[in-house]
C-alpha cells in the first residue's frame, strides 16, 4: 500500500520540478484534519463538492442493487474515487469539454446533467435522450454539458482530447480566458499506445508558441481491472511519465477533495494562459469491483481493500466541513436522506418506461437519409 500519511507542499507546476511528480500533495490526512501549508477553499465551495460526492455514492450504491437483482444489465461504480471526479469537475466552467473514461460520470451530474435522464440512460429506454438507448449503462453524453459520450475502447479519449484542445487553441487563439478540454483514464490507460501518443501530441503542438488548453487526468486506482499497477508499469509514480514529454506532472491525493480541488484550480488557470499542459496522477483505490461483471476477491487481498476503505473521501471532507461549522451531523444526515427519496422517486417512474421506438435505429446516421433505409424507417415506423 503506498505511504499516504505523508504530505508534500504544494505543486510548483514547473516542469523541471521532479518532486512534485514523486511526492503526494494532500490538505487532509486521514482523519480530516488539515495538514501542512496549502491555499484556503472556500467552506461553501466544499459544501457543494460533499453534496454531490454523497448524491454520487448513493446512486451508485442503488444502481449496484439494481444490476444484481437483474434490473439493469451492467453498471461501474466510482466508489471511494468521488473525491477526485468532483474536484475536478468543481475547477472547471461548463464551457470546458470532458472527456471522461468510466467513473466520470459525477462530472456530468455536478455540472447539472438530469439524474432522470442518467436513470433512463441505465435502463436504455426511451426517456434516454442522451444516447437513445444505443449504449451501455454508465456511457453517458451531454452537449449541453460538455460531456463527452464515453467510449468502453480504454485509452481512446486521450488523443481526442489532445486533438479538441487544439481546436480550441486555434479557434480561441489571443484569449485570456479561453476555454479548455479535460481528459480522464485510468492507472491502466497509461500502459497504452494511445496513452504515448497523446502525450506526445500534448507536448510538442504549440500553435502560436502556446501550450495546449488541455489538462490530462489519470485516477490511479491501482487496478487495471485485475492487473496491480506493479505489474503493469515500472515508472516510479505515473506522474513521472510526464516528465518526458515536456509536461508538467504533478501526483496528489485523490481521496482528498480540497487537494484535488487546489491542484485542478491551478492546472485550470495555466491551461488558460497557455502554459505546459499538467498531467495529473490522483492517487485513490477502487474499493469495489472493476464493474458488475468482475469479482475482485479472485484475484486481489481484500484486507488492503479495507484499509483503504478508512480513506473514505466523503468522510474525510465531512469531518473538515462539520469542524469550520459549514455543516451539522443533522444536516448531513438530512442530505442523504434528501439523495435517497430522490433516487427512489425517480426509479419508480423511470423504470415502467418501454423501448425506444423501433425507427429511432435509422435516426442520426445520416444527414440525408438514403432511400434503402428510408424504406426501413417507415418500415419500422408502421410498426412501431
Amino acid at each position: 500500500m503506498p505511504d499516504t500519511r505523508h504530505t508534500s507542499p504544494f505543486p510548483s507546476f514547473d516542469p523541471d520540478d521532479l518532486s512534485q511528480a514523486r511526492g503526494l500533495f494532500r490538505v487532509l490526512d486521514e482523519e480530516g484534519a488539515e495538514v501542512g501549508d496549502a491555499p484556503a477553499v472556500d467552506a461553501g465551495v466544499a459544501l457543494g463538492m460533499w453534496r454531490s460526492m454523497v448524491r454520487v455514492r448513493q446512486i451508485d450504491e442503488r444502481m449496484l442493487a439494481l444490476q444484481r437483482q437483474g434490473r439493469i444489465g451492467f453498471y461501474g461504480a466510482a466508489t471511494g474515487q468521488e473525491a477526485a471526479v468532483i474536484a475536478a469537475a468543481e475547477a472547471m466552467e461548463n464551457t470546458d469539454w470532458i472527456h471522461p473514461a468510466l467513473r466520470e460520470g459525477g462530472m456530468a451530474l455536478h455540472r447539472g446533467f438530469s439524474l432522470r435522464t442518467w436513470l433512463s440512460h441505465c435502463f436504455g429506454n426511451e426517456d434516454d435522450t442522451c444516447t437513445k438507448g444505443r449504449q451501455m449503462p454508465c456511457h453517458y453524453g451531454s452537449r449541453e454539458h460538455g460531456y463527452i459520450t464515453l467510449s468502453s475502447v480504454m485509452t481512446t479519449q486521450f488523443p481526442q482530447a489532445v486533438g479538441t484542445a487544439y481546436a480550441m487553441a486555434l479557434r480561441h487563439p489571443n484569449e485570456a480566458d479561453r476555454p479548455l478540454c479535460f481528459a480522464a483514464i485510468g492507472d491502466g490507460a497509461t500502459s497504452e499506445g494511445d496513452f504515448h501518443v497523446a502525450m506526445n501530441f500534448a507536448g510538442v503542438m504549440r500553435p502560436g508558441g502556446l501550450g495546449l488548453p488541455l489538462i490530462l487526468f489519470c485516477q490511479n486506482n491501482q487496478w487495471a481491472i485485475s492487473t496491480p499497477s506493479a505489474k503493469q508499469c515500472a515508472a516510479e509514480t505515473l506522474a513521472m511519465k510526464a516528465v518526458g514529454y515536456g509536461l508538467v506532472g504533478v501526483r496528489v491525493d485523490g481521496n482528498d477533495a480540497l487537494a484535488v480541488l487546489l491542484v485542478m484550480q491551478e492546472a485550470v488557470a495555466r491551461a488558460r494562459r497557455g502554459e505546459p499542459p499538467v498531467f495529473i496522477e490522483a492517487l485513490t483505490y477502487r474499493v469495489g469491483a472493476h464493474t458488475t461483471s468482475d469479482d475482485p476477491s479472485r484475484y486481489r487481498d481484500e484486507s488492503v481493500t479495507e484499509r483503504w476503505r478508512q480513506l473514505d473521501p466523503i468522510a474525510r471532507l465531512e469531518t473538515w466541513l462539520i469542524g469550520k461549522g459549514a455543516l451539522t451531523i443533522d444536516a448531513a444526515a438530512a442530505w442523504r436522506s434528501d439523495c435517497d427519496t430522490e433516487i427512489r422517486s425517480l426509479l419508480s417512474e423511470v423504470e415502467p418506461v418501454g423501448p425506444p421506438a423501433l425507427r429511432t435505429l435509422f435516426e442520426d446516421v445520416y444527414a440525408e437519409m438514403p432511400d434503402h433505409l428510408a424504406a426501413q424507417y417507415e418500415q419500422a415506423s408502421g410498426a412501431a
